[in-house]
């Protein structure tokens, strides 16, 4: 129901010179007015037609006002109908009483005054208006929750089904990476071997270009076994159980550091840690490879005369959130178009043989590590100032 549309109301009454009138009054309200002469004629209309308001006289033969507002009431359709009585002789408050125990909402007495019988049935018709323009809205915003639920519902089926997949996709696509890898081993381990062979036994009879490609032979095969061993222990990442246990992130870096001495000694790096690691939950041996895979690289792509790397950790932003940690160097930077790059596997953004050499493993293994203790890992840098590797360990 519009806001303009009209409504019914049923006007009853014995005497039709008073129907007259009250059509007469009542016609500016632009409304639907139905005559009925008695009750008996007043119930057909509301078994036919939904009415807002009835105004009925309370005197009527065969069945009076109070009679016929019990018999409108007892309908399940008209439970909240406006009913307005109107009177021509004086009703004391017993009748009052009983009159809206019997469903009156109002009274009006005779002589009829035209203004307050259009504001009151004005008032009535407009809130059972405003009632069906309700109850539509309600079973409009019903019928589109529904709409939303089942689509959603459909959604999370589909998701659940493309989790499967991906799931089991990524099972393959590891099992495939494991299985691949490890086979090629073998093959390549003889390549290279019978390389070799070919130069120690016959190294007298070939030519300088047949050695020099023999070589390139012998450097290939062992550059690609290197990429499978990379390729092999990243697989791995997925398949080896870890042992979430207390662990010192201070005891990791020192045990990191350990291991990276003699390039930290031999090219004077300059290592700052001010401040005390806390414990957290992870994996002890991964948590040490990544904290070697990041200083490895702070100390590898840096050209700095006096070189330096710091080890820290940022307080959380709120009390439910992970502390960051990070290592930070004075090196050769990254473009920060090569930020989300850096990450991807087999990833070098410089030739191979400079800076050490290297497979373009590292990185990509420490986003996997800490993204499995529930972490997440970013750079921040810039081309000749340095770079930032921070990343967090699970949840606080």
């Amino acid at each position: 129901m519009s806001e303009h549309e009209r409504v019914n109301i049923l006007m009853v009454d014995d005497q039709p010179s008073k129907l007259l009138s009250y059509e007469v009054i009542l016609s500016e309200l632009g409304e639907t007015l139905i005559r009925a002469n008695s009750g008996r004629e007043a119930l057909e209309h509301l078994l036919k037609t939904d009415i807002a308001v009835v105004l009925m006289d309370v005197s009527m033969p065969e069945i009076d006002g109070f009679e016929l507002a019990e018999l409108i009431r007892q309908h399940p359709r008209y439970q909240q109908t406006a009913i307005i009585f109107i009177s021509a002789v004086h009703l004391t408050e017993v009748d009052q009483i009983k009159g809206y125990a019997h469903g009156a909402v109002d009274y009006i007495s005779v002589p009829v005054i035209p203004d307050l019988l259009r504001a009151k049935v004005s008032v009535f018709a407009e809130l059972y208006r405003k009632t069906r323009q309700l109850a539509r809205l309600n079973i409009e915003l019903e019928q589109r929750v529904a709409e939303r639920t089942s689509d959603l519902q459909r959604a999370n089926e589909e998701l659940i089904v493309l989790n499967t997949e991906l799931t089991r996709s990524n099972q393959e696509l590891d099992d495939f990476a494991y299985i691949a890898s490890h086979d090629l081993r073998e093959p390549l381990r003889g390549i290279h071997n019978y390389s070799h062979f070919l130069m120690e036994d016959y190294g007298d009879k070939l030519d300088v270009e047949a050695m020099e490609r023999l070589q390139t032979l012998v450097r290939l095969s062992q550059r690609m076994e290197a990429l499978i061993d990379s390729l092999l222990h990243y697989s791995r990442l997925n398949r080896a159980d870890s042992t979430l246990v207390e662990v010192n992130l201070t005891h990791i870096l020192q045990d990191a550091m350990e291991m990276l001495k003699p390039r930290i000694d031999s090219d004077s790096v300059q290592i700052r840690c001010p401040q005390v690691l806390p414990c957290v939950r992870g994996d002890r041996a991964q948590l040490t490879e990544v904290m070697v895979n990041l200083l490895s690289n702070a100390l590898k792509y840096n050209d700095k005369a006096e070189k330096w790397v710091e080890i820290g950790m940022r307080e959380a932003a709120a009390p439910s959130e992970p502390p960051v940690f990070f290592v930070r160097d004075n090196g050769i930077g990254i473009a920060p178009e090569h930020n989300d790059k850096v990450f991807e596997i087999f990833r070098r953004l410089h030739p191979h043989d400079n800076f050490g050499g290297g497979m373009g493993v590292g990185l990509t293994v420490v986003k996997k590590i800490i993204e499995h203790h529930g972490g997440h890992v970013w750079v921040e840098s810039a081309v000749g100032n340095g770079a930032a590797f921070y990343f967090t360990i699970g949840n606080k």
